[in-house]
């Protein structure tokens, strides 16, 4: 990794006129700011179909899109879709706050109107661009199941597989046979709804290219227990000879969390995986790498141990530690793909394990400053930085900064003011001497959630972990971004050596 910086901003907190941020001109614009604003990257969030709650990091695939993201001006201009079928849907009055429940109800009717003008007009694909039967075959590894997944689900009013049917649930031949027959259409549908995101997703992605930026993928360890995945691949995770899952994950018991923290994903089956050279994991590896230029590993800690709980535990009490893959599955990953263009999210309990394989992986680690002044003998300091790293104000998980800054006791925010040494005396111009502290440190990257640059407070909190309400909401107003802004970002990255280099490719 070269001396860069990027932003930190999720796809769904884009402006857009549909109500959620999408792969809309938009997108486009922001990847002009970044060029402007002499960043490298542009780091997201999981981009996969979510469920309840709204998670990204709870998807229904670990290969799908989310449809969400499909951009109706695209299809308004291929014309499969036409002016007033969009304008005409509710979509949420709130322009910088996505309205999940009008999403759920409306984007629907405008991609199934979509499909079916697709149908009749045929396939008008690009030069350069797979056919959707193309794209069909390519993808049928995770494609024909996913689609068979979602088409039954809806037929059994959201609920989850594991409640479905013996037939279905155990994937019986006639069973499947029989309802591929009778939810063709709806299955073609949803291959139709992929196949559209991934088309716009990589003219987004090569556009970027030619912009010199770099996205920054999220993926989750871990998938849902209701997703296509755990469905249709049961040989990947502890799942007994009749498909039920015998081990969750969590965290263990401690000071903040008396029973432990009960997640509720199905664990893997590593020993399993290995005998099978990891190909699930390949697979999908090679599919963030279609999409992005560099992948965070969520939760990284997972791959060295991992905590494990027996199914139908109302509690993460019991559980015990399990060994994770270590080494052997990013060797597996390397054989088949190459060099991995990874960073670890190593943020929590640092053991000797952990430390190990990070080391041995050789991946960036993450260092984030708004735990560096919590304590005195924080590990997030700039000091205690190593190059090859990356630094960050705050994450996703974080509340911005401006709200960080307000919440924070006298000691904690004196140290901070020395330690940076910011005689600020707003609490914008301090947020401001918090970013340009990260920008200093001899970390490789430097990636700033957009919410600090504009010193947002917690109004713009994208999630607040164990809250249930109000999160992965917050949207950019329209034409927010200034040119002022885009000079003074440039600036940092001048001062501090961070202004990327121009490819052959731009």
């Amino acid at each position: 990794m070269k001396r860069e910086s990027g932003i930190l901003m999720p796809v769904f907190s884009l402006a857009s006129r549909f109500g959620i941020g999408c792969l809309s001109k938009e997108a486009y614009d922001f990847v002009d700011f970044l060029e402007r604003s002499a960043q490298g990257y542009w780091q997201i969030l999981p981009v996969g179909p979510t469920g309840f709650g709204n998670s990204p990091y709870q998807p229904f695939s670990a290969f799908a899109g989310n449809p969400y993201f499909i951009s109706l001006d695209a299809l308004i201009e291929e014309g499969l879709l036409r002016e007033e079928e969009a304008a005409g849907l509710d979509f949420g009055g709130d322009a910088e706050k996505v309205d999940y429940g009008a999403m759920y109800e409306n984007r629907k009717k405008a991609l199934q109107a979509a499909f079916a003008r697709f149908k009749e007009q045929g396939d008008k694909a690009r030069e350069g661009e797979l056919s959707f039967e193309k794209y069909k075959e390519k993808e049928d590894f995770w494609l024909s199941d996913y689609a068979l997944y979602v088409a039954i689900k809806e037929e059994n009013q959201g609920a989850s597989w594991l409640d479905w049917e013996d037939g279905l649930r155990l994937r019986e031949a006639s069973a499947m046979k029989a309802a591929k027959e009778r939810l063709a259409d709806e299955i073609e549908y949803v291959c139709f709804v992929q196949y559209k995101f991934d088309q716009q997703w990589r003219r987004l992605h090569k556009y970027a290219k030619t912009k010199q930026v770099k996205i920054i993928g999220d993926l989750p360890l871990y998938v849902a227990m209701d997703s296509a995945d755990s469905w249709s691949h049961p040989e990947v995770f502890c799942f007994d000879k009749e498909k039920k899952p015998t081990m969750v994950t969590g965290c263990p018991p401690d000071a903040f969390s008396p029973t432990g923290q009960l997640w509720g994903n199905p664990a893997y089956d590593w020993e399993a995986q290995e005998k099978e050279d990891f190909s699930w994991w390949v697979h999908r590896i090679a599919r963030n790498y279609e999409w992005y230029d560099v992948i965070r590993l969520d939760h990284f800690h997972g791959f060295s141990d991992f905590y494990g709980i027996k199914y139908g535990e109302e509690t993460a009490e019991h559980g015990k530690s399990y060994p994770g893959p270590g080494m052997k599955l990013f060797k597996a990953l390397e054989k088949e793909l190459g060099e991995l263009h990874m960073i670890a999210e190593d943020l929590g309990t640092n053991t000797p394990e952990n430390q190990k394989l990070l080391a041995e992986s050789g991946f960036p680690g993450m260092n984030v400053l708004q735990y560096a002044f919590t304590s005195w003998d924080s590990i997030y300091v700039n000091h205690r930085h190593n190059k090859n790293s990356v630094v960050y104000t705050g994450t996703h998980d974080n509340t911005p900064t401006f709200a960080w800054a307000q919440e924070i006791n006298e000691g904690q925010m004196g140290f901070a003011r020395r330690y940076i040494n910011s005689k600020e005396e707003s609490t914008g111009g301090f947020v401001w001497d918090m970013i340009r502290e990260a920008y200093r440190s001899v970390a490789d990257l430097c990636v700033i959630p957009l919410q600090d640059y504009l010193c947002k407070g917690k109004e713009a909190r994208i999630n607040t972990p164990g809250g249930a309400d109000g999160n992965w909401e917050w949207r950019l107003l329209p034409n927010f971004l200034s040119e002022d802004l885009s000079r003074s970002i440039r600036e940092l990255a001048e001062t501090y050596g961070r202004v990327p280099e121009k490819s052959s490719e731009a």
